[in-house]
């Protein structure tokens, strides 16, 4: 009898014939419940959306508002194997080195004379390229300069198709990372880059020579503005040739930047502005 009771309970719990409510709840109940929420979930989301208008209203499809994250560019090589900075080959074995010419062709291929004559701007060297907006007249697209690719003369493939790793004479081609609005140097010196061989194989490095010449990055490829604004932007390259590298032994070597506004190696990164590598040239003679 006990069972019966609870079950009877539980289906007028379910559905009360008598008051006709369900669940313990009349329609009209249920009704103004169901609305209340329908308002408030409507309020919540209109008041979300708002926020959202009102924020979007406050940023620049071409320009980042914040971009605290990356202050001090730092440097990439090319060719790099497996996202790892080490360059190992030996002279005798074509496929050990032909992977490095051919990623260089990849990568400088953008930077042919007859695409960037297309493309790109003649600039006026050795200035910024200030495009500036007029108030809130937006100067979009902007343009780019050129940087073709003759200008890394012995490293730029065309004199030399394998880049001198089939002699033992290898180049690295080396590039600043963007960063809109920067202005790199002052009062009209341009950034360099300089490469070195770390403390203890200092002796190992030998020659090395620079393209463009002094290992420059112009001062019209900045200010960045950014991948929407200037779309065909190029990127300005260094490259540096060794000349007589000591074969069959590591060679760890660092490049750095060099500018009066670009700090390198500070202690929240201990590698911006610089870039290290190992270079290991092998030969069975």
């Amino acid at each position: 009898m006990a069972k019966d009771g609870e079950k009877s309970e539980w289906k007028e719990f379910v559905w009360n014939p008598r008051t006709r409510e369900f669940l313990g709840r009349t329609a009209s109940s249920w009704g103004l419940i169901i609305l209340f929420y329908i308002i408030f979930y409507l309020c919540l989301g209109g008041l979300f959306a708002l926020t959202m208008y009102i924020m979007l209203q406050t940023l620049d499809d071409h320009k980042p508002t914040w971009q605290d994250r990356l202050s001090t560019p730092g440097l990439v090589i090319r060719p790099h194997h497996d996202e790892t900075f080490e360059i190992v080959y030996n002279i005798q074995n074509t496929e050990s080195w032909d992977t490095y010419a051919q990623a260089l062709d990849k990568f400088l291929s953008p930077y042919n004379d007859s695409i960037q004559a297309q493309k790109n701007h003649e600039c006026t060297p050795e200035q910024y390229f200030l495009q500036e907006d007029s108030g809130d007249v937006k100067n979009n697209p902007k343009r780019s300069c050129q940087f073709n690719r003759t200008i890394l003369e012995a490293c730029s493939g065309l004199q030399d198709r394998y880049y001198g790793y089939q002699e033992g004479k290898p180049c690295i081609i080396i590039k600043l990372n963007r960063v809109i609005g920067l202005m790199p140097g002052k009062d009209g010196q341009a950034p360099s880059v300089t490469c070195g061989a770390k403390r203890d194989d200092s002796d190992k490095i030998g020659e090395m020579v620079y393209f463009p010449s002094n290992g420059t990055f112009d001062l019209m490829y900045y200010p960045y503005y950014g991948k929407k604004a200037q779309v065909n932007y190029s990127q300005p390259l260094v490259a540096v040739k060794f000349l007589n590298i000591t074969v069959n032994q590591d060679v760890n070597i660092e490049c750095k930047i060099h500018a009066n506004n670009i700090p390198t190696g500070n202690e929240r990164d201990k590698f911006a502005g610089r870039v290290s590598f190992k270079l290991r040239i092998n030969s069975n003679k």
